[in-house]
C-alpha cells in the first residue's frame, strides 16, 4: 500500500510540474504509463494499430485537460477512465461505419470482390510460429466471450499486474467485488479457452 501511495504522490508532483509547463515532467508521465495504457486499449479494441491511436489520443487529451485534474483519485485512475471512454467511442464509430459499408456494398454489386484477400494469400497466418499464433487466437476468442467487466479486470490483473487495492480504486468498486469478479472472470476464461482448445 505504501508503494501505491508513494506513486500517487510522485504522479501528483509530476502533474503539478507539467501544468506549470514542464515538458520533461509530462514526458515522464507518458513513459510511466504508455505501456499500461496500450494494454488496456488493446484489451478493448483488439487491434494493435487502433490501440496505438487510442494511446496517442489519450495523452493528447490528458495534456489538454491536465489543469482540470484535481487529484481526488489517482492520476492513473483518471487516465484509465479517459482511455476506456476513447475505446468505447472508437468501437461505436467502427460499428456505425461497418453498418454503412455493409449497406453500401448491398446497394452496389461491385462492392464485393473476387480478388485475393490477405487471409486467402496466407499473409495473416504464416506457417512460422503457427502453434503459438493459434494459441494466441484461441486466447483472444476466449477473451471475447467474457463480459466487458470480466475482460477488463482480467487484463488489468493478469497483464497489467495491478494489486487488488489498485483494481478497487481504478474500477471504483469494493475490494470484495474485485475478488469475486476476478474469480468468475478467470473461471469463465478457462472454460472458454478449454472449449476452443478441444476443437
Amino acid at each position: 500500500m505504501a508503494n501505491q501511495d508513494e506513486r500517487k504522490h510522485e504522479d501528483q508532483a509530476l502533474v503539478e510540474r507539467a501544468v506549470q509547463g514542464d515538458q520533461k515532467a509530462f514526458r515522464q508521465l507518458v513513459e510511466r504509463y504508455q505501456r499500461k495504457v496500450y494494454t488496456i486499449a488493446y484489451g478493448i479494441v483488439r487491434n494493435p494499430d487502433a490501440a496505438m491511436d487510442v494511446v496517442q489520443d489519450a495523452f493528447v487529451k490528458v495534456h489538454r485537460h491536465l489543469p482540470n485534474f484535481k487529484g481526488d483519485s489517482s492520476f492513473y485512475t483518471w487516465l484509465y477512465r479517459i482511455v476506456v471512454n476513447l475505446c468505447i467511442d472508437r468501437k461505436r464509430r467502427a460499428a456505425r461505419a461497418a453498418e454503412v459499408d455493409y449497406d453500401d456494398a448491398l446497394a452496389h454489386e461491385d462492392g464485393f470482390t473476387d480478388g485475393p484477400t490477405l487471409a486467402s494469400v496466407g499473409i495473416e497466418n504464416p506457417l512460422k510460429a503457427a502453434q503459438r499464433r493459434e494459441l494466441v487466437e484461441h486466447m483472444d476468442k476466449a477473451l471475447e466471450t467474457l463480459s466487458p467487466d470480466h475482460r477488463e479486470i482480467l487484463l488489468l490483473r493478469e497483464v497489467d499486474g495491478m494489486s487488488y487495492e489498485e483494481l478497487a480504486e481504478t474500477l471504483d468498486i469494493a475490494k470484495g467485488t474485485v475478488m469475486s469478479r476476478l474469480f468468475h472472470a478467470r473461471k469463465n476464461f478457462q472454460k472458454s479457452l478449454n472449449r476452443y482448445l478441444k476443437k
